[in-house]
């Protein structure tokens, strides 16, 4: 009777994650069909998961009406980039010294970081954006990537996984072999976090990527536009009715995210399981 109910039990299991995996992965089967199909198809019927033959008529659209998604492409692909690697070597790193070291302001330093947390970017917008224009910065890239080394988040979860992962042993017999800090921390201690170092990027990527907020606030010429803001412009008035065209730029927008997601993926896993639980 157990083993009857235990195997009810796990079919029930399957088929909810199958419907679950199902309704989160039709939004994207939808948003790529769609990409192939006229505006009028569109409107006729929203929901087809049949494609269409109109997808190079909707690129051309898409890429002649002072819309370049290469270059808002690079543009994203270098913001993100870089403060991906801000966020996550830093974080690493200040982890690192809340971990290895042992001084006298070490938690209540942890904690005013993660008090920092409770802080909306909103709040701070007008003032950081006036101290960039008065030091000509607007218009960079530099205030949506030097920001990231201050990541929050990143710390308190590398500082999680450096306290059930890290052998406090392997540092100090760097340390008696001669090892600088520096020399310790990028030969040794970051190859140790590598799953959670994978982890973190993958999010701090994403949210780079996504980010429209400050972009939108910050980049005013149309050379320094993130994808987000070209995917934002394409609900004016000329682009009102060319739904195909928005679907493109959508799907040319969430692609680089997969890419990233699936070289990485195998890590948040392991990066989750090794940094929750204290050996």
């Amino acid at each position: 009777m157990k083993q009857k109910t235990s195997r009810v039990l796990m079919i029930f299991v399957y088929v909810v994650c199958s419907i679950l995996a199902i309704l989160s992965i039709m939004p994207f089967v939808i948003m790529v069909v769609n990409s192939t199909r006229s505006t009028t198809e569109i409107q006729r019927h929203a929901v087809s998961l049949i494609p269409s033959t109109h997808l190079f008529k909707n690129f051309a659209i898409l890429t002649g009406k002072s819309f370049n998604p290469m270059t808002g492409f690079i543009n994203s692909m270098i913001v993100s980039t870089g403060a991906t690697i801000c966020a996550v070597y830093f974080s690493t790193l200040t982890a690192y010294a809340l971990v290895v070291y042992q001084w006298k302001w070490r938690q209540p330093f942890f904690t005013f970081i993660m008090a920092v947390l409770m802080i909306p970017t909103q709040m701070i917008t007008i003032g950081f954006y006036q101290f960039m224009y008065k030091i000509q910065l607007t218009n960079s890239f530099l205030p949506l990537i030097l920001p990231a080394i201050a990541a929050p988040t990143t710390v308190f979860f590398m500082r999680q996984f450096m306290l059930s992962s890290l052998p406090l042993e392997i540092v100090d017999a760097g340390r008696i072999d001669g090892s600088k800090e520096f020399y310790t921390f990028n030969r040794i201690v970051l190859p140790i976090m590598k799953p959670a170092i994978a982890t973190q990027a993958i999010f701090s990527f994403v949210s780079s990527w996504n980010n429209l907020f400050l972009p939108l606030i910050l980049l005013t010429r149309q050379d320094k536009y993130t994808m987000p803001i070209m995917i934002s412009l394409l609900k004016g008035d000329i682009y009102k009715t060319e739904y195909g065209a928005i679907y493109i730029g959508l799907t040319l927008t969430v692609l680089p995210l997969f890419i990233i997601y699936f070289l990485l993926s195998k890590y948040i896993i392991a990066g989750v399981a090794l940094g929750s639980v204290k050996g």
